[in-house]
């Protein structure tokens, strides 16, 4: 068999293994398939190899290398799994690398992220305590070689893929610099890479803690767990789940064990034909509570809604924000072809402690939509939604992802700042600025710096009036500052900046006390439930 038929055969049993696997977790579920149906599907299996065998075999051009790769990978299994629900997903080997590496939260390299502009690669930002951070590496250089190899019009991609490799090993990076007058060359030793899901946490306020919660995969659990209880004695917390995309069951499962009480439900999942699943807090907070403000949006999802939802539902947090994405469908994950390549299939449905199934309609709405476009997507009352009931009695809706108690509505941003964005004005412009220059933490954008700022904007051809530039000139002060002190002190520094400017975040901090007044109700509701638990008869 040569090359290009061996490969055609791998794909199609790629196909028919994810074939296979649909099937035996569907008649698990509903027992025994008929003889016509098992019968039906292997017809349907047959149809499948010959039509891919006469495409192969007579298609105008040779399908070989990723013609054949495309042909399974993104047309025939997307396709079938697009024909159940927009959730269940295949991974090919690359990709489904990727994902084993964000759920580990780790990988081995030189610890920085990198962006592509002009054909050119740029460092967007080290990660901090990393061989990149420790070496000097700033936000704006140019990854000009790795390892004597040029990056000229190379794919980030394929960039990243240099730079990482085993533990222990070295990798020479030569970088351009704003303001040296030749390349900096770096010898940096291949580190494990944490690549924490808690980016950002600090005192927001005195004696009120801020943690962003960026994903979960498996070290989230601790990660948030360290973070609260790095904060000792606490008045208010605020959780930032906003574009959090979700992950692992388990870690949102672990975190509202660590704030629920023990005993409290946390999620229930379902199947068909299937017994349910219902996680509870195993050990609970030990009595040790404070108000919680959770902050979401509309990319709050899946595991990210769990952890909203259950905290809700127990009165145990204000949710405050806009209503979530709407994904209440779990996967379970197959792995294929020796770990290479993975199939997630949802298996169930999840529910809150109140019963609300969260997932949104998405019967005739085309994949782009049901993602992208989804205006309209998030009902602001209670028509023909699910009714249900907090444990103190409030009202919460089932369908269309989780309905914030109190809405905030994100800012939109002009279309002048969307420019500034798009052309990378902050970006280019604080390594020119900081080419010559240090600060402090007492820096702020003055008028000299401004002028600055604006002679770069003209030579970029970038074009505004006058009313466009004060409309925004707050924005633009706190761009610029997070720029300079993401180069002068490090990536947290400067997102920091940003959320002490954030004008959604500032407003989910006056909802403190609101949360506190639902913590006390809360406990009050609970205290009475025990006290007819154990007048009871």
């Amino acid at each position: 068999m040569n090359r290009s038929a061996t490969r055609a055969f791998f794909l199609s049993i790629a196909f028919l293994a994810i074939c296979a696997i649909l099937g035996s977790t569907m008649q698990s579920r509903v027992g025994a398939q008929s003889s016509s149906d098992e019968s039906q599907l292997r017809d349907s299996l047959k149809s499948f190899t010959d039509v891919y065998a006469l495409v192969e075999q007579n298609y105008a051009e040779p399908i070989t290398g990723d013609k054949a790769d495309e042909a399974i990978y993104d047309g025939a299994i997307p396709g079938m799994l697009r024909m159940l629900d927009p959730h269940s997903n295949f991974y090919d080997p690359k990709a489904y690398a990727k994902m084993r590496e964000d759920q580990h939260g780790r990988y081995y390299g030189v610890g920085m992220v990198i962006q592509q502009q002009a054909g050119k690669t740029f460092v967007a930002y080290p990660f901090e305590d990393t061989p990149s951070f420790r070496a000097g590496i700033h936000p704006g250089d140019i990854i000009a070689s790795v390892d004597g190899k040029t990056t000229d019009g190379v794919s980030s991609d394929l960039v990243a893929k240099m730079l990482k490799g085993p533990r222990g090993t070295h990798v020479t990076v030569e970088m351009i610099r704003e303001g040296q007058p030749k390349p900096l060359v770096f010898d940096l030793v291949r580190d494990e890479i944490p690549h924490p899901s808690v980016d950002l946490k600090y005192e927001i306020r005195p004696g009120v803690g801020y943690i962003h919660l960026s994903q979960f995969q498996e070290t989230t659990a601790r990660e948030m767990i360290d973070a609260i209880d790095s904060f000792g004695d606490m008045k208010g917390l605020v959780i930032d789940l906003r574009d959090n995309p979700g992950g692992l069951l388990s870690q949102a499962v672990d975190i509202c064990d660590h704030l629920l009480s023990k005993g409290q439900e946390i999620v229930s999942q379902r199947g068909r034909g299937s017994s349910s699943q219902e996680y509870s807090a195993t050990r609970g907070n030990g009595g040790k509570t404070f108000p919680i403000v959770v902050l979401v949006n509309r990319n709050t999802a899946s595991a990210a809604e769990i952890v909203s939802g259950a905290l809700q539902d127990h009165d145990r947090a204000l949710i405050v924000g806009e209503t979530t994405f709407g994904k209440g469908l779990v996967q379970t994950v197959y792995d294929l072809s020796n770990h290479s390549m993975a199939l997630a299939l949802t298996t169930y449905h999840y529910y809150t402690p109140s019963g609300r199934l969260i997932q949104r309609d998405y019967s005739g709405v085309s994949l782009y939509d049901y993602y992208y476009n989804r205006a309209g997507a998030w009902p602001s009352n209670s028509t023909n939604r699910e009714v249900k009931l907090t444990d103190a009695g409030r009202t919460v809706y089932g369908g269309g992802g989780i309905t914030p108690d109190e809405k905030i509505e994100t800012p939109k941003s002009t279309h002048f700042e969307d420019v500034l964005y798009q052309k990378g004005a902050f970006f280019h412009f604080a390594p020119k600025y900081m080419a010559f220059r240090t600060v402090d933490k007492n820096f702020q954008v003055d008028d000299a710096m401004l002028k600055e700022f604006k002679d770069s904007l003209k030579r970029a051809k970038i074009n505004y009036t006058a009313e466009e530039f004060n409309a925004s000139l707050d924005f633009i002060k706190t761009s610029l500052k997070e720029q300079v002190f993401t180069i002068q002190f490090g990536q947290k520094t400067g997102l920091r900046v940003m959320r002490d400017w954030d004008p959604v975040l500032q407003k989910a901090l006056t909802y403190l006390p609101e949360a506190q007044a639902l913590e006390d109700n809360a406990h009050k509701v609970e205290l009475k439930k025990a006290q007819a638990r154990n007048e009871a008869p």
